[in-house]
């Protein structure tokens, strides 16, 4: 494998100031997904989780999000996956946003629960209907043999469900509730800007956030 030592990027797309900040970084994490949506970043939902393992180490996974408002982060799974037993077992958990298009990340870490059935349904039954299927055909986080076996799965949740399956009782949604945000947008130098959101989350009252600047 060739050096990656010389390897270097200089960010010039973009600088962040105190005045550029909203009171509550839930409305700052939305106008950053709308841009990063108008500039058809790919995949601009997508999030790194990192949950703790079993064994006091972290597991980390894409995910996409999908719904921010001023209660969290909300994204959707199988409730026996891998990820999903963790946070169960340890309710604490890390997302980061990234997108290299626009030289910006958002590190955010709060407290996963779980959110409602009638939440959970919404979001299932406007999926399309191969998605729906494969909710149910996927053991998710499970060894299986071969390909074969999950198309054979994916073939009988077809024939026993059809048109209409309903929401599995084992997948739904999970929303993370921050308690800490890190703003990050590439300057030149290495001299990025960096900002943190600290303290309690309260949905109710945005003075509860301590906003500093960080040094890169």
């Amino acid at each position: 494998m060739k050096s990656l030592s010389h390897i270097r990027t200089e960010y010039k797309k973009g600088s962040l100031d105190q005045q550029d900040l909203d009171k509550n970084p839930l409305n700052l994490l939305s106008v950053w997904l709308e841009q990063a949506v108008s500039a058809k970043v790919p995949e601009p939902t997508s999030m790194c989780l990192s949950t703790i393992n079993s064994s006091g180490g972290v597991s980390s996974r894409i995910v996409l999000a999908k719904k921010v408002n001023l209660e969290g982060i909300t994204f959707f799974t199988n409730y026996e996956s891998s990820k999903a037993q963790q946070i169960n077992a340890n309710p604490l958990a890390s997302i980061v946003f990234y997108w290299a298009e626009l030289e910006r990340q958002i590190r955010i870490e709060g407290k996963v629960e779980k959110i409602s059935e009638k939440l959970s349904d919404e979001y299932y039954y406007s999926r399309p209907l191969q998605s729906k299927l494969g909710a149910w055909a996927s053991a998710q986080s499970t060894v299986i043999s071969s390909r074969d076996v999950l198309e054979k799965s994916f073939k009988q949740a077809e024939e026993k469900w059809g048109d209409s399956p309903p929401r599995p009782p084992f997948w739904g949604g999970l929303i993370l509730i921050p308690s800490e945000f890190e703003f990050w947008q590439g300057r030149p130098s290495r001299l990025h800007d960096r900002f943190s959101y600290t303290n309690s989350y309260s949905k109710t009252d945005t003075k509860k956030w301590l906003v500093q600047r960080l040094a890169p």
